[in-house]
């Protein structure tokens, strides 16, 4: 059913791309680009007073990744935590603040939060699209500090597709590989005097490369995302100049994806297996967006940009809850297991819960840009809602002895029977930020500040109907986030850089004593640049006066303190980040070689017992877990007329899955992994290609997670095949 689907979109792509082949009317500059990037395009990252890293568009087509993790491994300070093996919900951290949901770092997508409900449930079960960016940009410690609500780990903001310079241009690519691997993606648009436009479609899909237990069922997804933006600009040559850009978003996702890893012996025997009771677990998603941006620029000394957004995301992860009336990580996966080796004659029973949420985000920010020649100002604000509703509920099955799921008549769940509440926040945020040039000393002085208010309504399990009067919790916080950065330069080519800031978090609506998360963060390091070198070294030190854990169903926790929120007091974290590349020349041929590195030490500075299970009994001198020791990643290419290869090693340090101290047991450890990744790409002409992507260039087999105490495993060896034309 996939399969046939699949060039679906293409026919619609290409009747809306030959409308607009006739109406793309605008010669454009990059003006527009500086306002939805970190960076911009007149701003080196070189001057940014702290760790900053942008991934080009050159660089991201390189291995032509659609899982945004492997992407950003190429950024040190970053940790990723597979879970589905394609990037589906990918968990990040930065400075060891964790990884699950990406829930302690700011998304954000063309400079909006792109999180559904960012401030009243940080958990980011919605994640954009990464391969149809253009650019992605990382920023940690003193540079996010403008980048709220979650400063203490960083900020990535993804760069979608913007409007070709050009009167006409666009590009088709397709692509197919093992697993039922599938992609088509192509945008067209372009640009005349005061009007330009473009529309993307990215369509991806795989069979999946596990097998159920006495099933046929898929284990694979299929996703679809497209994009529109029509631009209307004034005169270019006019004092008092404007621009506005209406964004158009829309995407869905139908993956069957489960939380039912394997146990140990089972993952020994063969890690893509999957449980006959896990047979029913699917992801179903929608994601709307629209977005106004509008620029006004007066006499290249002032600008102001201003943005409108408005997300729409609902999702129904229908997954396995419990087995024999045990929850997956209190001997449900082990009941699994056992009746998928020998059933008996006998049956199952199953619990299936549709973990059904809708998420609302929406505000208005603004940003002030004054150009003083030493002083560089800017002065934003934003009022942001959002609200995650909950309105869950339990099948129950049986699962007889050929392996057939049967729904009990009795046992079929009420819509809100199992969760039945709406968390929200709304939130508004001031900052202003100068950036001082005094000599060869660059300093930038910023202040934020934040106003929130949380609120909880919980109708229970036995009002279905939202007709009582639900139970109420309702929070304020407010909060001043200063930070201070300087860079000296050394000369041309090197940098020294050191910052302070304080580092911040809201508590989520469930939080046991509504306290913030909060932190003293400092960095120094350099940063070297030539032609061909390129090199950075910066050391981090995290100080938290109170570090947040939220508890999710990716981690295991009971049900009924899915969504709380817990604190863990005093943590230390302290570490080392350096990436360092050059380009070789031999003969004619390039060898750019890359070389990305991370030290972690993380440290619990108090003892305490947590509901969260990830953290459990904390004693004094813990580490955190998830967090490995050692990152490394090294990438090599070759390059030549008309083709280039390139490989890329990835190396992970084993690392303990709950807090703890000393030698890991092997119950609670993920095993250290080096995967290798193989690309190459030869161009038949000027304007086609072809494209060999090979990830796990040996077939290793690694587990990523331990879920629920099981064990799940990262993606086989996968080989795909692509062909693309550019105009």
């Amino acid at each position: 059913m996939r399969s046939s689907s699949f060039f679906q979109p293409a026919l619609i792509a290409s009747a809306i791309l030959a409308a607009i082949s006739h109406t793309a009317v605008a010669k454009d500059t990059d003006d527009n680009i500086e306002h939805l990037t970190i960076f911009g395009s007149a701003q080196s990252v070189n001057d940014v007073p702290g760790s900053a890293h942008m991934i080009t568009e050159e660089e991201l087509d390189k291995f032509d990744f659609t899982d945004i993790m492997r992407t950003l491994t190429s950024v040190p300070g970053v940790y990723v935590l597979e879970e589905d093996g394609y990037g589906l919900r990918p968990n990040i951290g930065m400075r060891g603040t964790g990884q699950n949901r990406s829930e302690k770092v700011t998304i954000m997508e063309d400079n909006v939060l792109a999180a559904p409900a960012p401030y009243a449930s940080p958990s980011a079960y919605y994640f954009p699209t990464s391969g149809r960016m253009q650019q992605v940009e990382v920023l940690k410690g003193t540079s996010s500090a403008m980048y709220g609500p979650r400063t203490t780990g960083g900020v990535i903001n993804m760069l979608s597709r913007q409007i070709p310079d050009e009167a006409l241009a666009g590009q088709f690519n397709v692509t197919t590989g093992e697993d039922g691997y599938a992609k088509m993606h192509a945008y067209a648009g372009g640009s005349g005097e005061q009007v330009a436009s473009v529309f993307e479609v990215f369509r991806y899909q795989a069979d999946g490369f596990k097998d159920i237990n006495h099933s046929d069922r898929d284990t694979g997804f299929v996703k679809n995302d497209i994009l529109a933006k029509v631009r209307f600009n004034s005169d270019k040559s006019a004092t008092f100049y404007q621009e506005l850009e209406f964004k158009v978003k829309y995407s869905d996702e139908d993956s069957d994806e489960t939380y039912m890893g394997l146990t140990d012996t089972d993952f020994d025997a063969d890690p893509y297996n999957r449980y006959s009771a896990s047979q029913l677990d699917n992801m179903d998603t929608t994601h709307k967006q629209v977005q106004i941006n509008h620029l006004i620029k007066i006499n290249g000394r002032f600008d102001v940009m201003t943005t409108a957004y408005y997300n729409d995301f609902s999702r129904n992860w229908y997954k396995t809850s419990k087995v024999d009336g045990l929850s997956l990580g209190s001997g449900g996966i082990d009941a699994a297991a056992a009746f998928d080796k020998n059933s008996n004659g006998g049956t199952l029973s199953v619990d299936v819960k549709a973990n059904s949420r809708d998420y609302i985000s929406k505000g208005l920010q603004t940003v002030l840009n004054i150009d003083l020649d030493d002083h560089q100002l800017k002065f934003g604000a934003r009022y942001h809602e959002d609200e995650m509703d909950r309105f869950q509920w339990v099948d129950k099955y049986t699962l007889d002895q050929n392996y057939q799921m049967m729904l009990d008549d009795d046992g079929a769940g009420v819509p809100g029977s199992d969760s039945n509440r709406i968390d929200s926040a709304e939130a508004l945020a001031l900052f202003v930020h100068d950036e001082y040039t005094l000599g060869n000393f660059i300093i930038n002085a910023g202040l934020r500040y934040e106003d929130i208010t949380l609120e909880r309504h919980d109708w229970g399990k036995s009002d279905s109907a939202r007709s009582l009067t639900p139970a109420h919790k309702k929070n304020t916080v407010d909060v001043w986030l200063p930070s201070l950065a300087v860079t000296y330069k050394v000369n041309e080519e090197l940098v020294l850089l050191g910052g302070i800031q304080k580092g911040f978090a809201p508590p989520a609506p469930g939080n046991e004593d509504a306290e913030d998360e909060e932190s003293i963060n400092y960095e120094f390091g350099l940063r070297y640049n030539n032609d061909k070198l390129h090199a950075e070294a910066i050391a981090f030190f995290s100080d938290y006066d109170n570090m947040h854990g939220n508890c999710t169903a990716s981690q295991g926790c009971d049900d009924d303190n899915i969504g709380n929120q817990y604190n863990a007091g005093e943590v230390e974290v302290k570490g080392l980040e350096v990436k360092a590349g050059y380009e070789f020349e031999v003969a004619n041929l390039l060898i750019p070689v890359d070389l990305t590195y991370t030290l972690t030490d993380t440290e619990f500075l108090n003892s305490f017992e947590s509901n969260l299970d990830t953290w459990g009994g904390v004693t004094k001198g813990d580490e955190l877990p998830y967090v490995p020791e050692n990152q490394l990643q090294f990438s090599a290419g070759l390059v030549g007329d008309n083709w280039r290869g390139d490989i890329l090693v990835r190396y992970m340090d084993e690392m303990r899955t709950q807090a703890g101290s000393g030698n890991i047991a092997n119950e609670q450890a993920i095993d250290s992994r080096t995967v290798v990744d193989l690309a190459g790409h030869y161009n038949l002409t000027a304007n086609q290609e072809l494209t060999l992507n090979i990830d796990n260039l040996f077939d290793k087999e690694y587990a990523t997670t331990r879920t629920h105490g099981s064990l799940m495993a990262g993606k086989p060896r996968t080989m795909s095949i692509g062909y693309k034309y550019s105009f």
